[in-house]
């Protein structure tokens, strides 16, 4: 469906531009697909530093160190997947990666996470769940300051303070709700 909605809007928009007399349109589009290309390209450096950092972090049993200190805390807000040991896996990577920033590495252990929360049938779990990876508890932007370093900032990690203050109250916000909409709900 969105192969055919993106379709449409590329015909209409060179027909806009055929209509309107405007054909130097045809070269924006091809400088910006450039600029879009470059741009990826920007990044697929430091994803590819950071994946590795966090496949690294579980081969020599820093991801298992980092789930041994974070089970009193998630073992009290997830009781269901504490006692399921795939599920903690996936939830405890998951929470790591995105403490470090790393949001595109937590994606698949949030999948594995979610998969393995629905097996159990633990369905508050798998929505505050959601909220926290969603609102994620950022110590280190790794992802947010790449795409700072790749647009050309001077510091690109200028913005920890902000990140660090915004994602502990968007935490708190989205867990604070998630709790009472539960009570409300039973």
């Amino acid at each position: 469906m969105l192969a055919y909605i993106l379709c449409a809007l590329y015909t209409l928009s060179v027909l806009a531009a055929a209509a309107t007399g405007r054909a130097d349109a045809g070269s924006a589009v091809m400088e910006g697909a450039e600029q879009a290309v470059r741009f990826c390209l920007a990044l697929a450096g430091p994803l590819c530093l950071w994946s590795g950092a966090l496949e690294l972090l579980e081969r020599c049993g820093g991801a298992a160190l980092l789930s041994r200190l974070l089970r009193p805390l998630l073992g009290r807000l997830f009781p269901l997947a504490s006692g399921d040991e795939a599920a903690f896996s996936a939830l405890t990577e998951n929470v790591s990666a995105n403490l470090l920033g790393l949001g595109n590495a937590a994606t698949p252990a949030g999948i594995r996470c979610v998969q393995q929360l629905a097996k159990l049938g633990a369905a508050d779990e798998l929505g505050l769940f959601v909220v926290l990876n969603t609102a994620s508890i950022q110590l280190l932007p790794a992802t947010i300051a790449s795409l700072r370093a790749a647009a050309g900032a001077a510091a690109p990690f200028d913005i920890l303070p902000a990140v660090l203050l915004s994602s502990l109250l968007s935490v708190t916000a989205g867990m604070t709700a998630a709790f009472l909409l539960r009570r409300v709900w039973r």
